[in-house]
């Protein structure tokens, strides 16, 4: 069934509520896996959509296409900034994320489904298997929400 009023978007404050409200009843760690398996779906579903499975596109491009998808004309999950290898490790620059969305300086929020999505979308994407993980956050001075992935084995 389609919202023809509402239509596709919701408010952060709604979704940051049932994610604390998950936290309350199935614990952090808990809640952190689920969102970034959801975050992992969608990722993956959203480069199939893209075309972006097996394409052989640099990360510019790929930046550019989920940045659109993601961003502020298309989901608004976040802006993708850039991404970067550093070495063997892909650095995802991103800002505004929905995670950090609301929080206070200093707080410890990770963003787990906005990494998730991510994730998913460059392992749909590179037909490779990464372990990721969130390493800056603006929360805590930086400049951007960071995400890097390293290709698993």
């Amino acid at each position: 069934m389609s919202r023809p009023i509402l239509g596709d978007f919701s408010s952060i404050v709604c979704f940051k509520s049932a994610i604390v409200g998950m936290e309350d009843a199935l614990g952090e760690k808990a809640t952190a896996i689920a969102l970034i398996s959801a975050g992992r779906r969608r990722g993956k579903l959203l480069a199939q959509e893209l075309g972006l499975a097996g394409a052989n596109l640099s990360l510019d491009d790929i930046a550019s296409k989920l940045g659109f998808a993601f961003g502020k004309d298309g989901t608004r999950l976040c802006i993708i900034n850039r991404i970067k290898a550093e070495g063997d490790v892909i650095k995802v620059y991103t800002s505004e994320t929905l995670c950090s969305t609301g929080e206070p300086q200093g707080s410890d929020r990770k963003c787990t489904y906005t990494l998730g999505a991510i994730w998913g979308a460059l392992q749909q994407t590179f037909g490779k298997r990464f372990q990721g993980k969130h390493t800056e956050s603006v929360l805590r001075g930086g400049e951007y929400d960071v995400f890097e992935f390293t290709e698993m084995n």
